[in-house]
């Protein structure tokens, strides 16, 4: 449903991640990507040290067959790195993974905070267009409703199994 979307069809760097606890899949999206001559990222934890709370995301190219390795929660990264980090700001598209979601397209990450965080500069930046960001989940992790706080950063869609929501933008 998704591969037809404007929204994936005009994005040329698309960031997506690895599936884990049961999260929806993205790899079969990424499988046409890369045969559209699109260019996917996947997120690698900072390696800064100390602080946790303050850790990101830096989104590196994949390429397919390439090596990978674990990071801390399990997850394989791209041991790539250098010219093939590419900065947030841009991406034409992030896919997102949740836990949960509601309509109006907020989300419940894992709890690490690492999307807002990396994505915060969204908060100052209210016009800036670039990337968007599509929540991707199962239809059954739809909530009635998220208590939202400062530091979330709201998606612009979520796309599940059934249908696609969009945010509805503020008057």
């Amino acid at each position: 449903m998704f591969r037809r979307d404007i929204r994936f069809r005009r994005a040329d760097r698309i960031a997506a991640y690895w599936p884990a606890d049961g999260e929806l899949d993205p790899r079969p999206l990424l499988k046409d990507a890369l045969k559209g001559g699109k260019a996917i990222y996947l997120p690698v934890l900072s390696r800064s040290i100390g602080d946790r709370t303050r850790v990101k995301l830096r989104f590196v190219r994949w390429i397919t067959g390439e090596t990978m390795h674990l990071n801390r929660f399990g997850i394989p990264e791209p041991t790539r790195r250098g010219r093939h980090i590419r900065p947030v700001c841009h991406l034409d598209l992030i896919l997102v993974p949740l836990v949960g979601f509601d309509s109006a397209c907020n989300r419940i990450g894992m709890g690490g905070g690492y999307y807002d965080r990396t994505l915060a500069y969204l908060k100052v930046r209210r016009y800036w267009r670039r990337p968007r960001l599509i929540g991707v989940a199962h239809e059954c992790q739809r909530i009635e409703k998220i208590e939202t706080r400062p530091w979330d950063i709201p998606l612009d869609a979520v796309v599940t199994e059934r249908r696609v929501y969009f945010r509805s933008r503020p008057e």
